[in-house]
């Protein structure tokens, strides 16, 4: 997970009679380990949400005091991960645009010439592998990988972190599509790691320079050697005189602050924009008195339950027979194992329990009911239709059975 975008710019000239020579500095070997734990994190709270079944999945979570802990845990490394990212990036433009420094992380032509010739090399038609400078193109592929995954990641964790905000642009769908999105790029990015990063960097051979900062001349010898030919021939870069760097400081630093306030404004509105729980998003009930006659209405005389249609079981007007699967469908994004708003429908204890404005489902009585209240608004991202609502409430009246 190599984040460095050009040398170091505490590199100095260094001749041929040096034993090690520096590749990372102090705050790129920072970012590298803060990216490092993050990514651990987010992995191990992560994946066992998106299969929630698995024993090692229930173990992980178990190890965490359960999925509220995991989800904080989830959330608090996101976090870490994006304002990494930001630093980052000003670090980035820091070097190009002040210290000058090129772009060695970007693809460039001779990096497909490479390619080619490794291929050749694993084949067994070339002797030697193609002749590295400072970054291989599977260093350069690996980092823009991290990029473009972080982006992904970004983008469907604000969806599922903020799902209100999200449908009110764009249709319900995209809710669960970030979600199988977030999760697919999740395990696209482990597997990376593990069958990709371990192996050159930890098996193949153990490169220590992410954390100490320097490579040894045979260690640049068989990873870097056009770089290494380049530095014993004097041809490295070179910082730009003290003045000339002062002078665009001046310029730089007013631009980077304003740059830096944006991007934490923009994280900080990821992370606050909305209660993710809906029912505390509703608009305040009417509190005008209510007429209420001398003599009270009668009540109309209950309308018996109907008789099943032939082929048609009578237990299906159950949970097990229908509400579950309903609720699993219809609401499953948002209040399956994720549980906002601490409201839970995986399960038919949870529902009778609720979520942090009271129970969603009190049998017997569909107005006390809070599932009804929200559904009956009609602008629940997870919205039943009107003939779904309509047996939700006589289910309610039915006593709401289970089994």
């Amino acid at each position: 997970m190599d984040k460095t975008l050009t040398p170091s710019p505490m590199q100095v000239k260094q001749t041929s009679r040096s034993k090690s020579f520096l590749r990372f500095d102090l705050l790129q070997r920072f970012e590298h380990l803060v990216v490092l734990t993050s990514f651990t994190l987010l992995a191990i709270t992560g994946l066992p949400q998106k299969f929630p079944e698995s024993p090692l999945s229930q173990g992980i979570i178990g190890a965490f005091g359960g999925v509220t802990t995991a989800r904080q845990i989830h959330h608090v490394s996101a976090v870490v991960l994006m304002s990494a990212s930001i630093v980052h990036i000003i670090d980035a433009l820091y070097r190009v645009m002040v210290l000058r420094t090129p772009l060695s992380m970007l693809p460039v032509f001779s990096d497909f010439i490479h390619l080619y010739q490794d291929v050749l090399y694993y084949l067994g038609l070339r002797k030697q592998k193609a002749y590295y400078g400072r970054y291989s193109y599977a260093e350069k592929v690996e980092y823009l990988a991290l990029v473009w995954g972080t982006l992904i990641m970004a983008f469907t964790g604000f969806m599922m972190w903020n799902p209100i905000a999200t449908t009110k642009w764009l249709p319900g769908e995209v809710i669960p599509a970030a979600k199988f999105a977030h999760g697919g790029e999740a395990i696209l990015a482990v597997l990376a790691i593990i069958l990709w990063h371990f192996y050159h960097v930890h098996l193949r051979h153990f490169n220590k320079s992410m954390f100490t900062g320097k490579m040894s001349r045979e260690e640049m010898r068989h990873e870097h050697p056009a770089e290494l030919a380049d530095i014993d021939s004097g041809q490295t870069w070179q910082p730009p005189p003290a003045n000339r760097i002062r002078r665009r400081q001046r310029v730089f630093f007013p631009v980077a602050l304003v740059l830096t306030a944006v991007m934490s404004y923009g994280l900080i509105k990821f992370i606050t924009l909305e209660e993710t729980a809906p029912v505390t998003s509703l608009p305040q009930g009417e509190t005008a008195a209510v007429f209420v006659p001398l003599t009270p209405t009668p009540r109309p005389t209950p309308i018996p339950s109907p008789t099943p249609a032939p082929g048609e079981r009578a237990g299906e007007n159950t949970w097990d027979g229908k509400f579950e699967a309903l609720f699993r469908n219809r609401c499953g994004t948002c209040h399956g194992v994720t549980s906002v708003g601490g409201l839970s429908l995986a399960t038919y204890e949870s529902a009778l329990k609720g979520g942090n404005s009271g129970p969603a489902i009190v049998p017997g009585d569909p107005d006390a009911s809070k599932l009804v209240e929200i559904q009956s608004i009609g602008t629940h991202p997870g919205q039943l239709t009107i003939n779904e609502l309509n047996q939700v409430i006589d289910w309610i009246k039915a006593g709401a059975p289970e089994k």
